[in-house]
This record gives structure tokens, sequence and C-alpha cells, in this order.
């Protein structure tokens, strides 16, 4: 009687795109933030609510990590790519959240910049996820993510100088830092998901 090897589980890559849809729904709830007239608690709450699906994600990926004999790739590398999509979550309701709680009034352009870098990053995130099943076509996708990431970098430190350059009130300045801060770590946080998907298709090549 020959072997049968447990066949690899792959619904690892529908955990994944369900990840990623929710950071493209999370950075389009962080964006309606800076709208005129929106209901900043409302929006929080909401991602509040989507930061919680993404943990349940986050669980269940290890939660099938430690029953699955035969995953579709290393499995370290499944533990860091949905730990790293988690992350992204995590920057982008903290930012909300911060927002609300130091009742900010005007934030700066600058922050809305970062949040369109942000979008666009978790639309190519959501995106590329499914193509994780081929190992196709992913190159373009860490490129750009990582083109955008710098765009981020740039813009945070003309968000610094420009918070510290007496426009501000000291404790203003200080709070919207806070939030720039929390921006810009999405921003990287989502480079860390290209560098995940990057060393995956490496190796599976």
């Amino acid at each position: 009687m020959r072997l049968r090897l447990t066949p690899r589980d792959t619904s690892f890559y529908d955990h994944f795109t369900a990840a990623a849809d929710n950071l493209v729904v999370g950075a389009d709830l962080l964006g309606e933030m800076f709208l005129p007239g929106a209901d900043r608690s409302m929006l929080a709450k909401k991602l509040r609510d989507v930061e919680h699906s993404s943990d349940e994600i986050t669980h269940a990926v290890m939660r099938q990590l430690n029953s699955t004999f035969i995953t579709p790739f290393d499995r370290e590398d499944i533990y860091r790519l949905a730990n790293r999509l988690d992350d992204v979550m995590d920057f982008i309701e903290a930012a909300a959240d911060l927002i609300v709680l130091y009742e900010l009034e005007q934030l700066p352009a600058e922050n809305l910049r970062v949040v369109e870098v942000i979008k666009k990053a978790a639309v190519m995130t959501a995106e590329a996820m499914p193509r994780l099943r081929g190992m196709k076509n992913l190159e373009e996708y860490w490129i750009e993510v990582n083109r955008l990431e710098n765009e981020a970098d740039q813009i945070y430190r003309r968000t610094v100088a420009r918070l510290f350059n007496g426009e501000f009130d000291a404790l203003t300045a200080l709070k919207l830092k806070d939030v720039a801060e929390e921006l810009e770590a999405a921003a990287d946080a989502l480079e860390d998901v290209a560098d995940a998907v990057e060393t995956i298709a490496v190796k599976e090549s």
C-alpha cells in the first residue's frame, strides 16, 4: 500500500486574503475621519470592529498552523506574514483612536497624504494576496509598496518639521506627532508585509 501524504492546506491563502481585505476597509475608514463633519467616534468604533476581525483571522491562522502537518510554504513565513498583516491594522486603528482620544479638531494635510499612501498600499496588498497561490506577478507589488513607504517617510519628516515650526502650540504638536508616528508605522508595516511576500516568493521560485 502506497503512502499518501496529507494534502497541503490551502485555506491559509483565504485567511491572508481576508486579512488584506480588512486593511482596505480600515484604511478607507481612517480616510473618512479627515472628511469635513465626519463622525470620528463612530468611525473609530467601526475601525475597532475591523481590527477585532483581523485579530480573529490571525488567531485562526495560528490555530491552523498548529494543527496542519503540511503547509503551502514555510511555517515561519506563514507566521510572519499573518502577524505583519495584523500589525498594519493595529497601527491604523491606533491612529484613529488617538485622533478621537486627543479630540483633535484640525489635522495637518500631511496626515491625509500619508493616509492616501496607506490606502494605495493596502489595495495593492489585497490584490497581491490571492496571487500567492501561484507565486506569480508579485514583484511589481513589493517594489511599488517599498516606493510608497519611502514616500510616507518623506511626508512624515515634513510633518514633524511643520509641527515644531511654531504653527502649533506645544501640547497640540505632541499630540499630532503621536498620530503621525502611528500613520508612519502603518506604512512601515505594509512594507514589512511586502518584504514577507518577497521572501516567500524567492524561496518558492
